[in-house]
């Protein structure tokens, strides 16, 4: 992802949350020092993109370390880069009887879907706000971009770490990431138990986390609202496996009874992603 360049005119300080974005434009001559904002839309740490909810969380969201892994990047806005829908690597009935083909189709087609366009539409009026000068703007499409943003970074991880019973589904982690689940929560079965609860408590619609902290080289479970990335709890924490907890993922299958879609999820899960990741963060 590149920068976009303007006229030096057109260069302003604009804080949000806090946070000085810098416009980098090239000086038609030379001039003293002025205030810059660096700016780039949603953050993809190598493998997992991340997107923010306060100052730090869109501080991340505009560096630009993004849109990896093949989450759909496509054409560029100005500079910017929208994104599009993911091919999912599976038919939408492969996860059934897990997950019902109706929902995947429903969930990956119309809600991801969703968040796609919003997201591209925010860009497209951010662009316009920013060449304005509009700060006002600027900070009012805030959260349209961290929550259609966080939407699609977050179904992308989700669909990468589902897959059929008979392409591995549900076969327990092996290697080193096997080996770290037991040293961190004493037995693949603790784990399962932990995210389980911490998913079922989720208030409302939100995600449940597997997660890495880089710094201490440990593994978390998180929980995060809405359409939260997980680097909302930490800009160290790298998601290994997320599991969506609204009620648009399991509802036409298990209505209210959030506690059966996360038993049976577990039955196509794909650990390979998970300790592919897990590896490259911890070689």
């Amino acid at each position: 992802m590149g920068w976009f360049q303007i006229g030096p005119k057109q260069a302003q300080q604009v804080k949000i949350s806090g946070l000085a974005l810098k416009f980098k434009g090239t000086p038609e001559k030379p001039r003293p020092a002025s205030p810059t904002v660096k700016f780039s839309p949603f953050v993809h740490c190598r493998r997992h993109t991340r997107l923010l909810q306060s100052s730090m969380a869109l501080r991340t969201l505009i560096t630009r370390k993004s849109l990896g892994l093949g989450l759909g990047v496509s054409q560029s806005v100005r500079g910017l880069q929208t994104v599009s829908l993911p091919d999912l690597p599976y038919d939408y009935g492969a996860l059934e009887p897990a997950i019902s083909g109706e929902i995947m189709k429903l969930h990956h087609q119309k809600h991801h879907q969703t968040y796609i366009t919003n997201y591209n539409k925010a860009l497209e009026q951010l662009h316009e706000a920013m060449e304005k000068g509009d700060s006002s703007t600027v900070v009012k499409l805030q959260s349209a971009i961290k929550f259609n943003g966080g939407g699609h970074v977050n179904h992308s991880i989700f669909w990468k770490n589902l897959t059929p019973v008979h392409e591995g589904g549900g076969e327990p982690p092996k290697g080193s990431l096997g080996w770290a689940i037991d040293t961190h929560f004493g037995s693949m079965e603790a784990l399962v138990a932990k995210i389980n609860s911490e998913g079922a408590a989720v208030q409302g619609s939100g995600w449940v986390w597997l997660g890495l902290d880089k710094d201490l080289k440990k593994l978390v479970v998180e929980t995060t609202a809405n359409q939260d990335p997980l680097v909302t709890k930490g800009p160290n924490l790298v998601p290994l496996l997320g599991i969506d907890v609204w009620e648009h993922a399991y509802y036409l299958q298990y209505k209210n009874v959030r506690p059966d879609y996360l038993k049976n999820v577990w039955k196509v899960i794909d650990w390979k992603y998970a300790s592919e990741v897990y590896e490259k963060e911890c070689p």
